[in-house]
């Protein structure tokens, strides 16, 4: 297959799908690559650089979809992508449809094979696709949520790991998971005060054993979830159902008994928030106020770190980029891990957490 790389067009949305190590990659076995011009510019790979590698360059877009079979990209296609999405189409992107059903059905109705990153499993079990951009949201999330409780930012004024003689900020970390465990080492290294909470009591006591008792952790019981966060200076959330839309943690009510200038980071945004109040927002507005609470929801959080996030993303996805560029839809066959990331074909959906997500019908393979 030929293999496409447009440039991505989501809101402050520097990353590539595919950096000039990958494209050396994958046209050393053989297939060829159409990049769209600046792809990567934003974060220092020319067209040169592409070149060099093996990759040819297009003018548009429009170019890329329509001489390639095997389109790989970083985020969900905007409208204008999918309008250019055909059945001969494999598609190879994060998606994140169970909180997207304009997206779903345009996609239902291109025919095209859609491939989710966050739904591939591993030989280990986990979600290793998505690991890495989790991994940098988390980290992430306690930067921004330090930054926005500075008074000068409208927060609360207050330092996260305190100093002598004064009390350390409380966060809340919601979801145990990879982000969940990213924010509370930099949450941690930056000595607030941090409670963990997850359904899972293993995992639980995974994470005290791991931290030596430096975080406290506790079961999600909504009495002591509503405790924490009324006390809170920073809750993260950080939950994650596979494929799913992210559940509600959070109310409206309970954050109108929050402390005003306290900060909420939600990084189940893209999946549609784990609070009641959480709507998306971009890297150029990212925040905004409920009862006196902010709210940072950027749906694309690493972008914002985009050269990072994009040798990070390329180390996971490349094994399975050259062997669906190799073996197109077979290589669904072949490996299932790989068919589990299989979200949508022939129109029909094939996740079954996306169908429940819209009262759709699961048409499994």
């Amino acid at each position: 297959m030929r293999v496409g790389v447009p440039k991505e067009i989501k809101n402050s949305e520097s990353r590539v799908s595919l950096t000039p190590a990958s494209v050396a990659e994958v046209t050393g076995h053989g297939a060829s690559v159409l990049v769209e011009t600046s792809a990567g510019a934003a974060i220092g790979y020319s067209d040169d650089d592409y070149r060099t590698a093996g990759a040819e360059i297009a003018g548009t877009a429009q170019e890329v979809f329509s001489d390639s079979d095997l389109i790989v990209k970083v985020k969900e296609p905007q409208p204008t992508e999918v309008a250019m999405l055909e059945e001969r189409h494999v598609l190879f992107t994060y998606l994140h449809l169970a909180a997207e059903r304009p997206l779903t059905e345009g996609l239902m109705t291109s025919g095209a094979t859609c491939i989710a990153f966050e739904t591939v499993t591993g030989p280990g079990g986990g979600l290793p696709l998505l690991r890495p951009m989790s991994e940098v949201a988390g980290r992430m999330a306690t930067q921004v949520g330090a930054h926005y409780l500075q008074k000068t930012m409208g927060g609360r004024g207050i330092l996260l790991g305190g100093v002598a003689g004064t009390p350390r900020a409380k966060v809340a970390v919601l979801g145990g998971g990879v982000a969940g465990l990213n924010a509370l080492q930099i949450a941690v290294g930056m000595m607030a005060d941090v409670t963990l909470f997850d359904v899972n009591r293993a995992r639980l006591a995974e994470l005290d054993l791991l931290f030596e008792s430096r975080i406290s952790t506790a079961y999600s019981s909504q009495a002591a979830i509503e405790e924490a966060v009324e006390q809170a200076d920073l809750v993260i959330g950080a939950v994650l159902l596979a494929g799913a839309a992210a559940p509600k943690l959070v109310s409206r009510e309970l954050v109108g008994r929050m402390k005003d200038g306290s900060v909420m980071v939600d990084i189940a945004i893209d999946q549609g928030g784990c609070f009641e109040t959480s709507r998306p927002t971009t890297h150029q507005d990212p925040v905004y106020e409920v009862d006196g609470v902010i709210h940072y929801c950027v749906a694309n959080m690493p972008g914002a770190v985009a050269r990072t996030s994009t040798q990070a993303l390329n180390h996971a996805i490349l094994p399975h980029v050259v062997a669906l560029a190799m073996n197109g839809r077979e290589a669904l066959e072949a490996d299932p891990h790989l068919a589990n990331g299989l979200n949508i074909s022939d129109g029909r959906i094939r996740h079954e957490a996306v169908a429940q997500a819209f009262g759709l019908p699961f048409q499994p393979t």
